[in-house]
């Protein structure tokens, strides 16, 4: 782990570099995804990891001089994951949020992003309060949950909140009508929503803006500053910028 590697040598006295030191291998950084996050994080049709998120922390890994793997997780789990040290850290369209906040250490926003509701083209729905008595999808341990529960009006007034393990099966649900809207990460939507013309809508409305942030465990303040001193290069230099201009057909890096 790369948390280990990085304190290791606080409190003793620096030695001078030998062969055998030198060729160690790099220290590793385990990132733990939801593997079925479009455009975040997913698997391409030869079932390799790619993805917006994937690539950053790909080239963040390089200027760190450490091996990054990736670790799909229950994403329901994720806390529980990271403070049982199974991944290092959270990196995949991760909402910095205040209760999580309490458990995880963040970097400053990257990436702005909204929750939006997706409904068929079809759907009579136009506005937030036509989803009086509807079935709403979520992903289960999604930052969708919360901000529709802070809407405590339109969260009283649906007939259901349905969670699901991911958003691609929500989709799903919601084309074959089992479910009558979804409210889902703004990346996440569009990128199917334009992916299928003509089957998907997204209403004006939304329940409201956020922000994306690299997650560590609260005590790991030094890989942190490392993280944060790598990201903010990236965004200077303008390597984050293509990185999202590949994804995204467009800069929208949160300096």
């Amino acid at each position: 782990m790369l948390a280990v590697a990085l304190v290791a040598s606080c409190g003793k006295k620096e030695s001078a570099p030998d062969k055998k030191a030198a060729a160690a291998p790099a220290a590793a950084i385990v990132v733990g995804l939801d593997d079925n996050f479009p455009p975040m994080g997913f698997r391409d049709e030869k079932n390799a990891l790619v993805g917006f998120d994937i690539d950053l922390a790909r080239e963040a890994g390089k200027r760190l001089g450490a091996e990054v793997t990736f670790k799909p997780i229950d994403w329901n789990a994720k806390e529980a994951e990271l403070t049982s040290k199974r991944v290092d850290v959270l990196w995949n369209g991760l909402t910095i949020t205040e209760p999580r906040k309490e458990k995880i250490l963040f970097t400053t926003p990257y990436l702005e992003n909204r929750q939006i509701i997706v409904v068929t083209d079809k759907s009579p729905v136009k506005v937030k309060a036509d989803l009086a008595g509807k079935v709403v999808g979520v992903q289960d341990g999604s930052s969708a949950i919360e901000a529709i529960e802070k809407d405590a009006a339109t969260a009283r007034s649906l007939k259901e909140l349905k969670k699901f393990g991911d958003n691609v099966t929500a989709l799903m649900d919601l084309s074959a009508g089992r479910l009558d809207a979804l409210v889902v990460d703004e990346v996440v939507g569009r990128y199917y929503t334009t992916k299928r013309p003509g089957e998907y809508r997204v209403i004006e409305e939304n329940f409201g803006t956020e922000d994306y942030g690299v997650g560590t465990r609260k005590d790991d303040t030094e890989l942190m500053a490392r993280l944060q001193k790598t990201l903010d290069e990236m965004k200077n230099d303008g390597s984050a910028a293509a990185i999202s201009t590949k994804w995204f057909g467009k800069d929208i890096i949160k300096k």
